[in-house]
């Protein structure tokens, strides 16, 4: 019997596999699905202090090996969140859960951390300094590593509770905003959220997004998202959740042994909202098939050469 458990910060975890934020609302929408208690936990949709419409339609975008989106943090405030959204998903789902948390500013940040913090549903924060798809926000403190120390130093000064930073691709260097992170108090780090790209509508001869950019997912990226792990992995001493392109079991032990302790499954269940079960399900018969009896033998194992 293989061993799927893993420590994530100090919490322990049936399993490795995470749904990104963003793609899993707040989980209890694909409770109609499956049960969701079969996942290591979620990460529910990016909040912020105040209701936000998010960008103007369209929105999505498709190219040949993946998807663009710019929904720009759509959601309902974190005071709704915690009135309405976490007392339905506490129906459905019976474990910590990740709070992907975002602001405009340092202030709004720490406010947003602090009540979600004060949530027992929540057992980490996952701190987006990485979005790419607002104006004035979010990668905006992601991009140079005084800002990202700044904001993981006053979330940290307001919680207990394990952070992870959610870092950005769009930058020259990852690992010195890894370790920017790390050296404020970060408990753990995401990466890589998604890369800015955009596509042409060649009727209109303009931008198909009405942001003219968005966020690149899917397969096309994973390629540079391990890149970014396995370079970040040997920068830093905390804990690093991998996303990007990830889609099959596979996928997620060649990111567990490029340096990730857990994996983040983004893009992929747009196509197939199943997808995370059912990696899940083969992830025993593609360890026992690689000779990997504990998961978390492999965490990093492509370094040790």
């Amino acid at each position: 019997m293989v061993n799927l458990k893993v420590d994530l910060c100090g919490i322990t975890i049936d399993n490795p596999i995470i749904p990104a934020s963003g793609i899993f609302g707040y989980g209890y929408e694909f409770a109609d699905y499956y049960d969701i208690n079969c996942l290591g936990t979620f990460s529910f949709k990016g909040t912020t202090r105040d209701e936000r419409f998010g960008n103007p339609q369209p929105r999505i975008a498709e190219y040949d090996y993946g998807v663009l989106n710019a929904t720009g943090l759509e959601n309902p405030g974190v005071d709704a969140v915690i009135a309405e959204e976490l007392p339905k998903l506490a129906k459905v789902f019976h474990k910590p859960v990740m709070a992907n948390i975002s602001g405009f500013s340092l202030e709004e940040y720490v406010e947003v951390a602090e009540k979600m913090s004060a949530s027992k549903q929540v057992g980490w924060l996952e701190v987006n300094i990485s979005c790419p798809n607002v104006h004035g926000g979010g990668m905006a403190f992601g991009t140079d590593p005084k800002a990202a120390a700044t904001v993981t130093k006053a979330v940290r000064a307001v919680t207990k509770k394990p952070i992870i930073m959610k870092l950005s691709p769009n930058v020259t260097d990852i690992t010195e905003i890894a370790k920017a992170c790390e050296a404020e108090g970060a408990d753990g780090l995401c990466l890589i959220n998604t890369l800015m790209g955009m596509r042409i509508d060649l009727h209109r001869r303009a931008p198909l997004l009405a942001n003219t950019t968005g966020g690149m997912s899917g397969p096309g990226i994973f390629p540079l998202a391990l890149r970014m792990i396995w370079q970040t992995y040997e920068a830093v001493k905390i804990p690093i959740v991998g996303a990007g392109g990830v889609s099959h079991a596979r996928g997620v032990i060649e990111m567990m042994m490029a340096g990730a302790a857990a994996v983040e499954i983004g893009a992929a269940n747009l196509v197939d909202p199943y997808i995370c079960p059912k990696i899940i399900d083969d992830l025993p018969g593609v360890m026992k098939g690689l000779r990997i009896e504990d998961i978390n033998d492999i965490v990093g194992v492509a370094h040790r050469r």
